[in-house]
């Protein structure tokens, strides 16, 4: 089979050893005589399989004892409303870094449960760098700051963390889960889609300090109650089977090619492939974010024209590349190169991105 290379945003590529894995052990899951989709989540071997995935993510992750670890459905979409429906306080406010479209949304749904308060908003640079971390500062009454780690559409990351004292900390980090180490402990709660860098789309990883559950409003219908989810390891209702086992089969392979740390390289290597043929093509090639914040999952770029875009998008897909038109909402081009897009693609895309620069330069 010929594969195409996956320039998507999401959901998006997974290495090929575990799509063979899954494909091998669909029908048959270890010799159990029936497939881990068909497994009941009461019982092995879904628990066993559960449980190994959750002891991976402590392990690579670096998650200490003191958090609880579960997945739940909706997508990144749902925390948008439970955190500060779990969370904002009567009487506070939540402070949010506006950085793009995700922490917008985010943003615009916290608004309908409580007081906000902006503390950063990026629409004046339109959203192509963050706030220097040593700056950022909660209000007194915060209850929470939140913050989006990696913006996919705007192509924004943050390099470093802001250090806000006792008020927690929230991350949506759907786009850059596991391309680095991260000081968990910083962090009241991390939560993020597993369809970018760790597997297929319908599960949502929540890493909650055990404290927030102390902080929570109480009153709350049963599954957006974080304590109920943590008190049951997740396993309220019935979890996402499928996208589960898979995340489990890319922790695996994280692992085994170096755990955060050997991720982080392979995220150095290949975004400066890209972004070395951006700045090396004298302006042909433009990239609008601020290059202290620029994405290692997601670079955005642009052409003199849209129809030098339109070209290269074509040019691009006769190659077998993939995805790498930008988001509708802004236009240009993206490249989404997450954990598992293997060296050799980007290194295609960067060649074409020169070879184009020649011949239509």
């Amino acid at each position: 089979m010929s594969r195409k290379k996956n320039f998507f945003a999401g959901p998006s590529v997974l290495p090929m050893e575990v799509l063979q894995q899954l494909h091998e052990d669909l029908l048959d899951y270890k010799g159990s005589g029936l497939s881990m989709v068909e497994a009941s989540h009461r019982g092995q071997p879904f628990e066993d399989m559960y449980h190994e995935c959750l002891n991976l993510l402590r392990e690579l992750m670096g998650i200490p004892e003191n958090y609880d670890i579960f997945f739940l459905g909706g997508g990144a979409t749902l925390q948008f409303s439970m955190i500060p429906m779990n969370f904002l306080r009567p009487g506070t406010v939540a402070d949010y870094i506006k950085s793009g479209t995700w922490a917008n949304k985010a943003t615009s749904d916290a608004k309908k449960l409580g007081d906000v308060h902006l503390y950063y908003d990026g629409t004046e640079n339109n959203f192509t760098s963050l706030p220097d971390p040593k700056s950022v500062k909660p209000s007194p009454n915060s209850s929470y700051l939140y913050l989006c780690s990696n913006e996919t559409i705007g192509g924004i990351e943050w390099q470093d963390w802001p250090d806000v004292g006792d008020v927690p900390l929230i991350a949506d980090m759907s786009s850059d889960l596991l391309s680095r180490a991260v000081p968990v402990e910083k962090f009241a709660m991390i939560y993020g889609g597993v369809q970018k860098n760790l597997g297929p789309a319908g599960a949502t990883l929540v890493i909650l300090r055990k404290d927030m559950l102390e902080r929570q409003n109480k009153n709350l219908t049963a599954y957006l109650d974080y304590r109920l989810h943590a008190e049951g390891e997740g396993l309220y209702n019935t979890p996402p089977v499928f996208s589960i086992w898979a995340v489990k089969l890319v922790l695996e392979w994280i692992k085994k090619n170096g755990g955060a740390e050997g991720m982080a390289k392979r995220a150095q290597l290949k975004s400066s492939i890209i972004y070395d043929a951006i700045d090396s093509s004298d302006g042909y090639y433009r990239s609008p974010v601020d290059a202290a914040y620029r994405s290692k999952m997601n670079i955005v770029f642009r052409l003199g024209s849209d129809e030098l875009e339109k070209k290269f998008l074509a040019e691009t897909k006769a190659a077998g590349m993939l995805g790498l038109k930008g988001h509708r909402s802004v236009g240009g081009l993206r490249a989404s190169i997450y954990n598992s897009l293997p060296v050799e693609d980007v290194q295609a895309l960067a060649d074409l991105m020169k070879e184009f620069q020649r011949v239509n330069g």
